[in-house]
Protein backbone atom coordinates (compact mmCIF):
# COMPACT_ATOMS: atom_id res chain seq x y z
CA UNK A 1 0.00 0.00 0.00
CA UNK A 2 1.18 3.38 -0.99
CA UNK A 3 1.31 6.24 2.05
CA UNK A 4 2.29 9.47 0.96
CA UNK A 5 1.09 13.07 0.18
CA UNK A 6 -2.44 13.87 -1.48
CA UNK A 7 -2.70 17.12 -1.60
CA UNK A 8 0.10 20.22 -0.42
CA UNK A 9 -0.78 23.65 -0.37
CA UNK A 10 1.48 26.54 0.37
CA UNK A 11 1.01 30.31 2.06
CA UNK A 12 3.10 33.33 2.61
CA UNK A 13 1.90 36.49 3.93
CA UNK A 14 0.86 39.56 1.67
CA UNK A 15 3.56 41.61 2.34
CA UNK A 16 7.43 41.78 1.45
CA UNK A 17 10.49 43.82 1.65
CA UNK A 18 12.98 43.71 -1.55
CA UNK A 19 16.52 42.79 -0.72
CA UNK A 20 17.44 45.75 -3.13
CA UNK A 21 16.12 47.60 -0.41
CA UNK A 22 17.43 46.52 2.17
CA UNK A 23 20.93 46.52 0.65
CA UNK A 24 20.56 50.28 0.09
CA UNK A 25 19.63 51.14 3.61
CA UNK A 26 22.44 48.92 4.89
CA UNK A 27 25.08 50.59 2.13
CA UNK A 28 25.93 46.83 0.63
CA UNK A 29 25.49 45.67 -2.65
CA UNK A 30 22.63 44.30 -3.20
CA UNK A 31 24.44 41.20 -4.80
CA UNK A 32 25.49 40.03 -1.28
CA UNK A 33 21.80 39.33 -0.86
CA UNK A 34 20.78 38.42 -4.44
CA UNK A 35 23.70 36.71 -5.56
CA UNK A 36 25.85 35.49 -2.38
CA UNK A 37 22.88 33.33 -0.52
CA UNK A 38 20.62 33.35 -3.65
CA UNK A 39 17.65 35.68 -1.62
CA UNK A 40 15.30 38.30 -3.37
CA UNK A 41 13.02 39.32 -0.94
CA UNK A 42 11.51 38.17 2.37
CA UNK A 43 7.60 37.44 3.67
CA UNK A 44 6.94 39.71 6.49
CA UNK A 45 3.64 38.65 8.60
CA UNK A 46 1.63 42.05 10.25
CA UNK A 47 0.52 42.07 13.68
CA UNK A 48 -2.90 40.55 12.76
CA UNK A 49 -0.74 37.56 11.22
CA UNK A 50 0.65 34.83 13.14
CA UNK A 51 1.42 30.74 12.25
CA UNK A 52 -2.19 29.75 13.31
CA UNK A 53 -3.64 32.54 10.48
CA UNK A 54 -1.17 31.16 8.33
CA UNK A 55 -1.27 27.67 8.60
CA UNK A 56 -5.10 27.93 8.63
CA UNK A 57 -4.65 29.65 5.18
CA UNK A 58 -2.69 27.00 4.24
CA UNK A 59 -4.26 24.11 4.51
CA UNK A 60 -7.79 25.76 4.40
CA UNK A 61 -7.83 24.94 -0.06
CA UNK A 62 -7.07 21.20 1.20
CA UNK A 63 -9.78 20.88 3.73
CA UNK A 64 -12.55 22.52 1.53
CA UNK A 65 -11.51 19.81 -1.15
CA UNK A 66 -11.95 17.21 1.37
CA UNK A 67 -14.69 15.37 3.45
CA UNK A 68 -13.59 16.78 6.70
CA UNK A 69 -14.68 13.74 9.03
CA UNK A 70 -11.87 11.77 7.40
CA UNK A 71 -9.33 13.96 9.01
CA UNK A 72 -8.84 12.22 12.44
CA UNK A 73 -5.09 13.62 13.24
CA UNK A 74 -4.00 17.26 12.93
CA UNK A 75 -0.02 17.98 13.58
CA UNK A 76 1.02 21.39 13.67
CA UNK A 77 5.00 21.71 13.04
CA UNK A 78 6.91 24.97 14.18
CA UNK A 79 9.21 27.02 16.39
CA UNK A 80 7.79 29.89 15.98
CA UNK A 81 4.96 29.09 19.52
CA UNK A 82 2.41 31.04 20.46
CA UNK A 83 1.41 29.35 24.02
CA UNK A 84 3.25 27.24 26.94
CA UNK A 85 0.68 24.71 26.61
CA UNK A 86 -1.80 24.86 24.42
CA UNK A 87 -0.98 23.71 20.81
CA UNK A 88 -1.25 26.35 18.06
CA UNK A 89 -2.97 23.12 16.31
CA UNK A 90 -6.25 23.70 18.56
CA UNK A 91 -6.64 27.34 17.49
CA UNK A 92 -6.60 26.18 13.51
CA UNK A 93 -8.88 23.21 14.09
CA UNK A 94 -11.51 25.33 14.68
CA UNK A 95 -11.16 27.87 12.20
CA UNK A 96 -11.14 25.19 9.64
CA UNK A 97 -14.01 23.46 11.08
CA UNK A 98 -12.28 19.87 11.69
CA UNK A 99 -14.54 17.35 13.43
CA UNK A 100 -14.22 16.95 17.46
CA UNK A 101 -12.76 13.09 16.47
CA UNK A 102 -9.63 14.87 15.76
CA UNK A 103 -6.21 14.14 17.50
CA UNK A 104 -3.93 17.59 17.47
CA UNK A 105 -1.20 18.46 18.85
CA UNK A 106 2.37 20.37 17.79
CA UNK A 107 5.62 19.27 17.76
CA UNK A 108 9.05 21.03 17.78
CA UNK A 109 12.54 20.64 16.58
CA UNK A 110 13.60 23.38 15.17
CA UNK A 111 12.80 23.55 11.23
CA UNK A 112 12.55 19.82 11.88
CA UNK A 113 9.40 19.93 13.02
CA UNK A 114 6.98 19.31 10.00
CA UNK A 115 8.74 16.34 8.78
CA UNK A 116 8.62 14.83 12.44
CA UNK A 117 4.84 15.26 11.88
CA UNK A 118 5.50 14.01 8.42
CA UNK A 119 6.65 10.97 9.62
CA UNK A 120 4.25 10.12 12.58
CA UNK A 121 1.52 10.97 10.10
CA UNK A 122 2.59 8.31 7.38
CA UNK A 123 2.81 5.59 10.34
CA UNK A 124 -0.37 6.23 11.53
CA UNK A 125 -1.82 6.22 7.98
CA UNK A 126 -0.22 2.75 7.82
CA UNK A 127 -2.32 2.21 10.77
CA UNK A 128 -5.55 3.85 9.47
CA UNK A 129 -5.46 3.18 5.90
CA UNK A 130 -9.13 4.47 5.24
CA UNK A 131 -8.42 7.82 7.25
CA UNK A 132 -6.59 11.08 6.91
CA UNK A 133 -4.16 13.20 8.49
CA UNK A 134 -3.38 16.84 8.18
CA UNK A 135 0.10 18.16 8.68
CA UNK A 136 1.15 21.59 8.78
CA UNK A 137 4.40 23.82 9.40
CA UNK A 138 4.53 27.00 9.70
CA UNK A 139 6.53 29.57 11.02
CA UNK A 140 8.39 32.84 10.94
CA UNK A 141 12.17 33.40 10.93
CA UNK A 142 12.81 36.27 12.81
CA UNK A 143 16.11 37.97 13.71
CA UNK A 144 17.73 40.89 14.92
CA UNK A 145 18.28 44.09 12.60
CA UNK A 146 21.09 44.95 11.21
CA UNK A 147 22.23 41.22 12.40
CA UNK A 148 23.88 38.55 9.65
CA UNK A 149 20.54 36.84 9.78
CA UNK A 150 18.65 40.04 8.98
CA UNK A 151 18.56 39.21 5.59
CA UNK A 152 17.22 35.58 5.77
CA UNK A 153 13.39 36.11 7.67
CA UNK A 154 10.91 35.26 5.94
CA UNK A 155 7.10 33.44 6.85
CA UNK A 156 5.28 31.17 5.55
CA UNK A 157 2.97 27.34 5.95
CA UNK A 158 2.90 24.27 4.13
CA UNK A 159 0.14 22.41 4.83
CA UNK A 160 -0.26 18.35 3.43
CA UNK A 161 -2.62 15.66 3.59
CA UNK A 162 -1.35 12.49 4.19
CA UNK A 163 -3.26 9.79 2.67
CA UNK A 164 -2.89 6.01 1.91
CA UNK A 165 -2.99 5.95 -2.36
CA UNK A 166 -2.03 9.55 -2.47
CA UNK A 167 -2.72 11.56 -5.20
CA UNK A 168 0.88 13.60 -5.64
CA UNK A 169 4.00 12.06 -3.98
CA UNK A 170 4.31 8.26 -2.46
CA UNK A 171 6.58 8.45 0.47
CA UNK A 172 9.02 5.20 0.01
CA UNK A 173 9.55 3.69 3.63
CA UNK A 174 13.33 4.08 4.03
CA UNK A 175 14.91 7.41 5.62
CA UNK A 176 18.40 8.21 6.81
CA UNK A 177 18.41 9.99 10.17
CA UNK A 178 21.18 11.97 11.88
CA UNK A 179 20.48 13.65 15.30
CA UNK A 180 23.19 14.97 18.08
CA UNK A 181 23.31 17.58 20.35
CA UNK A 182 24.69 20.85 18.86
CA UNK A 183 24.08 24.80 19.39
CA UNK A 184 24.12 26.06 16.47
CA UNK A 185 20.34 27.85 16.19
CA UNK A 186 18.79 28.65 19.62
CA UNK A 187 15.94 30.79 20.71
CA UNK A 188 15.73 31.21 24.53
CA UNK A 189 12.26 31.78 26.06
CA UNK A 190 13.08 35.14 27.12
CA UNK A 191 13.85 36.29 22.93
CA UNK A 192 11.58 36.34 20.11
CA UNK A 193 14.47 36.79 17.78
CA UNK A 194 16.46 34.09 17.12
CA UNK A 195 20.64 33.31 17.51
CA UNK A 196 22.43 31.53 15.31
CA UNK A 197 26.16 30.47 14.72
CA UNK A 198 25.61 31.13 10.97
CA UNK A 199 29.38 29.01 10.34
CA UNK A 200 28.89 26.56 12.60
CA UNK A 201 25.51 25.50 11.55
CA UNK A 202 26.21 25.50 7.89
CA UNK A 203 28.65 22.38 8.72
CA UNK A 204 26.98 20.61 10.61
CA UNK A 205 23.89 20.63 8.08
CA UNK A 206 26.49 19.30 5.58
CA UNK A 207 27.49 16.42 8.27
CA UNK A 208 23.82 15.59 8.79
CA UNK A 209 23.20 15.35 5.13
CA UNK A 210 26.36 13.33 4.52
CA UNK A 211 25.43 11.09 7.27
CA UNK A 212 21.67 10.66 6.57
CA UNK A 213 22.60 9.84 2.92
CA UNK A 214 25.02 7.11 3.61
CA UNK A 215 22.87 5.61 5.62
CA UNK A 216 19.21 5.58 3.51
CA UNK A 217 21.79 4.58 0.67
CA UNK A 218 22.80 1.69 2.49
CA UNK A 219 19.45 0.63 3.12
CA UNK A 220 18.21 1.04 -0.54
CA UNK A 221 21.20 0.42 -2.61
CA UNK A 222 19.97 3.62 -4.73
CA UNK A 223 22.91 6.36 -6.24
CA UNK A 224 22.31 9.92 -6.66
CA UNK A 225 21.47 9.22 -10.41
CA UNK A 226 18.35 7.54 -9.19
CA UNK A 227 16.43 10.91 -8.45
CA UNK A 228 15.05 13.34 -10.58
CA UNK A 229 15.29 15.82 -8.38
CA UNK A 230 16.59 17.17 -4.82
CA UNK A 231 14.68 19.13 -2.35
CA UNK A 232 16.76 20.66 0.65
CA UNK A 233 15.62 22.68 3.86
CA UNK A 234 16.08 25.76 2.93
CA UNK A 235 17.51 28.64 5.50
CA UNK A 236 18.75 30.66 2.00
CA UNK A 237 18.64 28.83 -1.27
CA UNK A 238 22.25 29.38 -1.36
CA UNK A 239 22.47 26.50 1.53
CA UNK A 240 21.09 23.98 -0.57
CA UNK A 241 23.19 25.01 -3.94
CA UNK A 242 26.37 24.07 -1.52
CA UNK A 243 25.09 21.66 0.15
CA UNK A 244 24.19 19.60 -2.97
CA UNK A 245 27.81 20.33 -4.32
CA UNK A 246 29.02 18.45 -1.59
CA UNK A 247 26.78 15.79 -1.27
CA UNK A 248 28.02 14.56 -5.30
CA UNK A 249 31.11 15.46 -4.73
CA UNK A 250 31.57 12.91 -1.28
CA UNK A 251 29.70 10.45 -3.69
CA UNK A 252 32.67 10.17 -5.78
CA UNK A 253 32.00 12.31 -9.01
CA UNK A 254 32.83 15.68 -10.03
CA UNK A 255 30.92 18.67 -8.76
CA UNK A 256 27.86 19.77 -11.01
CA UNK A 257 28.02 22.59 -13.53
CA UNK A 258 25.22 25.43 -13.38
CA UNK A 259 23.33 23.85 -15.63
CA UNK A 260 23.36 20.72 -14.02
CA UNK A 261 23.19 21.95 -10.63
CA UNK A 262 19.99 23.56 -11.74
CA UNK A 263 18.47 21.09 -13.26
CA UNK A 264 18.87 19.26 -10.24
CA UNK A 265 17.52 21.75 -7.41
CA UNK A 266 16.77 24.96 -9.35
CA UNK A 267 12.98 24.47 -9.45
CA UNK A 268 12.92 23.77 -6.13
CA UNK A 269 14.83 27.41 -4.64
CA UNK A 270 12.13 29.42 -6.92
CA UNK A 271 9.55 30.27 -3.90
CA UNK A 272 11.64 30.50 -1.43
CA UNK A 273 14.06 32.94 -3.20
CA UNK A 274 10.94 35.12 -2.54
CA UNK A 275 9.76 34.45 0.50
CA UNK A 276 12.48 33.93 2.64
CA UNK A 277 13.28 31.04 5.84
CA UNK A 278 10.03 29.67 6.70
CA UNK A 279 11.70 27.11 8.95
CA UNK A 280 9.55 24.04 9.23
CA UNK A 281 7.92 25.03 6.04
CA UNK A 282 10.96 25.22 4.18
CA UNK A 283 11.62 21.92 2.20
CA UNK A 284 7.63 21.57 1.82
CA UNK A 285 7.98 24.82 0.07
CA UNK A 286 10.64 23.98 -1.91
CA UNK A 287 8.75 20.87 -2.63
CA UNK A 288 5.68 22.74 -3.76
CA UNK A 289 7.98 25.23 -5.91
CA UNK A 290 9.41 22.16 -7.69
CA UNK A 291 5.83 20.78 -8.28
CA UNK A 292 4.15 23.71 -9.27
CA UNK A 293 7.24 24.96 -11.44
CA UNK A 294 8.24 21.62 -13.47
CA UNK A 295 7.63 21.38 -16.95
CA UNK A 296 8.35 17.89 -17.91
CA UNK A 297 6.22 15.32 -16.25
CA UNK A 298 8.00 13.72 -12.60
CA UNK A 299 5.54 11.19 -12.39
CA UNK A 300 7.46 7.66 -11.48
CA UNK A 301 10.87 9.60 -11.07
CA UNK A 302 11.89 9.69 -7.74
CA UNK A 303 12.25 12.82 -5.66
CA UNK A 304 15.02 13.19 -2.88
CA UNK A 305 14.24 14.83 0.20
CA UNK A 306 16.68 16.30 3.07
CA UNK A 307 15.32 17.82 6.07
CA UNK A 308 17.29 19.80 8.75
CA UNK A 309 16.56 21.13 12.21
CA UNK A 310 19.04 22.66 14.45
CA UNK A 311 20.11 21.42 17.26
CA UNK A 312 20.08 19.14 15.35
CA UNK A 313 18.30 16.91 13.57
CA UNK A 314 18.60 15.94 9.90
CA UNK A 315 16.73 13.06 7.49
CA UNK A 316 17.18 11.81 4.15
CA UNK A 317 14.08 9.98 2.71
CA UNK A 318 12.55 10.12 -0.92
CA UNK A 319 8.92 10.28 -2.41
CA UNK A 320 7.78 9.17 -6.27
CA UNK A 321 5.31 11.50 -7.87
CA UNK A 322 1.68 9.61 -9.15
CA UNK A 323 0.13 9.97 -12.54
CA UNK A 324 -1.54 12.76 -13.16
CA UNK A 325 -0.37 14.39 -9.70
CA UNK A 326 -0.26 17.84 -11.74
CA UNK A 327 -3.88 17.78 -11.60
CA UNK A 328 -4.06 18.11 -8.24
CA UNK A 329 -1.86 20.82 -7.44
CA UNK A 330 -2.45 24.22 -6.55
CA UNK A 331 0.23 26.15 -8.84
CA UNK A 332 -2.43 28.53 -10.08
CA UNK A 333 -3.56 29.73 -6.55
CA UNK A 334 0.15 29.92 -5.02
CA UNK A 335 1.36 31.81 -8.55
CA UNK A 336 -1.79 34.34 -7.44
CA UNK A 337 -0.86 34.51 -4.01
CA UNK A 338 2.90 35.27 -4.52
CA UNK A 339 2.21 37.66 -7.71
CA UNK A 340 -0.31 39.79 -5.74
CA UNK A 341 1.75 40.48 -2.79
CA UNK A 342 2.85 44.06 -1.88
CA UNK A 343 5.89 45.83 -1.63
CA UNK A 344 7.28 47.47 1.64
CA UNK A 345 9.20 50.30 2.49
CA UNK A 346 12.14 49.85 4.47
CA UNK A 347 10.36 52.26 7.03
CA UNK A 348 7.09 50.02 7.07
CA UNK A 349 9.29 46.90 7.09
CA UNK A 350 10.74 48.41 10.60
CA UNK A 351 7.87 49.76 11.77
CA UNK A 352 6.34 46.24 11.36
CA UNK A 353 9.23 44.52 12.69
CA UNK A 354 8.94 46.72 16.32
CA UNK A 355 5.04 45.82 16.40
CA UNK A 356 5.94 42.91 17.83
CA UNK A 357 3.22 40.99 20.18
CA UNK A 358 1.99 42.43 23.45
CA UNK A 359 3.27 40.94 26.66
CA UNK A 360 1.94 43.06 29.24
CA UNK A 361 -0.90 41.32 29.61
CA UNK A 362 -3.27 43.50 29.20
CA UNK A 363 -6.20 43.48 26.62
CA UNK A 364 -5.43 44.23 22.83
CA UNK A 365 -7.23 45.00 19.77
CA UNK A 366 -5.27 44.65 16.32
CA UNK A 367 -5.82 47.09 12.97
CA UNK A 368 -7.02 44.41 9.97
CA UNK A 369 -4.21 44.46 7.53
CA UNK A 370 -4.76 40.66 6.64
CA UNK A 371 -6.19 39.67 3.02
CA UNK A 372 -6.24 36.47 4.04
CA UNK A 373 -8.75 34.36 5.18
CA UNK A 374 -8.04 34.54 8.94
CA UNK A 375 -6.78 36.94 11.31
CA UNK A 376 -5.78 37.71 14.52
CA UNK A 377 -7.96 40.27 15.78
CA UNK A 378 -6.21 40.86 19.26
CA UNK A 379 -6.40 39.40 22.56
CA UNK A 380 -8.61 39.45 26.07
CA UNK A 381 -8.29 37.87 29.12
CA UNK A 382 -5.14 36.99 27.81
CA UNK A 383 -6.61 34.76 25.21
CA UNK A 384 -5.93 35.25 21.57
CA UNK A 385 -8.81 36.02 19.14
CA UNK A 386 -9.02 34.71 15.87
CA UNK A 387 -11.65 35.47 13.06
CA UNK A 388 -12.37 34.59 9.48
CA UNK A 389 -12.03 37.58 7.25
CA UNK A 390 -13.81 36.05 3.94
Amino acid sequence: MKIGIDLISFYTPHYYLDLKTLAGERGVDPNKFYTGIGQERMGLPPPDEDIVTMAASAALPIVEKTERNDIELLILGTESAIDQSKAASMFAHRLLGLPTRCRGFEVKEACYAATAGLQMALAWVARNPTKKALVIGSDIARYDLRSPGEPTQGAGAVAMLVTANPRVLAIDPESGYHGEDVMDFWRPNYREEALVDGKYSMLVYISALLDSWKQYAGLTGRKLADFAAFCYHLPFTKMAEKAHVKLVKDSGSPAPKDAELQKQIGKSLLYNRITGNTYAASLYEGLNSLLDNTEEDLADRRIALFSYGSGCMGEFFSGVPQKGYQQHLFSAAHRNLLDNRKELTYQQYEDIFQLAFPTDGGDHTFAQYRTGPFRLAGVKDHKRLYEKVK
